[in-house]
């Protein structure tokens, strides 16, 4: 997903990452705070992958660690989080504040107009 789709701005990762569900959802949070619930967010990465990881002073084999958390596996690129139904400065605002909620690099972005639309 390279380009917005359902709002008017949105965020995108520069590098790759795992995001965890608490930092999505930290970031989501952040923007609603900003925004006062005023317009319309989309999430658009999900925690879909479970990392694994066995107990502290377990010997070798006996099989796979138990699920610990889960994870969004993000590459460079993706939009993230949408936003819209608000003005632009409050929007880029916002989605800036969610990018400093990330342990990755990212860019605000806008949509671009529709060349071909009938």
């Amino acid at each position: 997903m390279r380009q917005i789709t359902f709002g008017e701005f949105g965020i995108q990762a520069l590098e790759p990452a795992y995001l965890t569900n608490r930092q999505i959802e930290s970031a989501r949070i952040a923007i609603n705070r900003h925004i006062r619930r005023g317009g319309k967010v989309w999430i658009n990465i999900f925690p879909d992958r479970p990392l694994t990881k066995k107990p502290a002073e377990t010997r070798m084999g006996s099989g796979k660690g138990s699920p610990e958390w889960w994870i969004a596996n993000v590459k460079p690129g993706r939009v993230m989080f949408e936003l819209a139904g608000v003005p632009e400065p409050l929007a880029k605002e916002a989605l800036r504040l969610a990018g400093r909620k990330l342990p990755i690099k990212t860019k605000v972005v806008k949509r671009e107009a529709d060349l071909f639309a009938s």
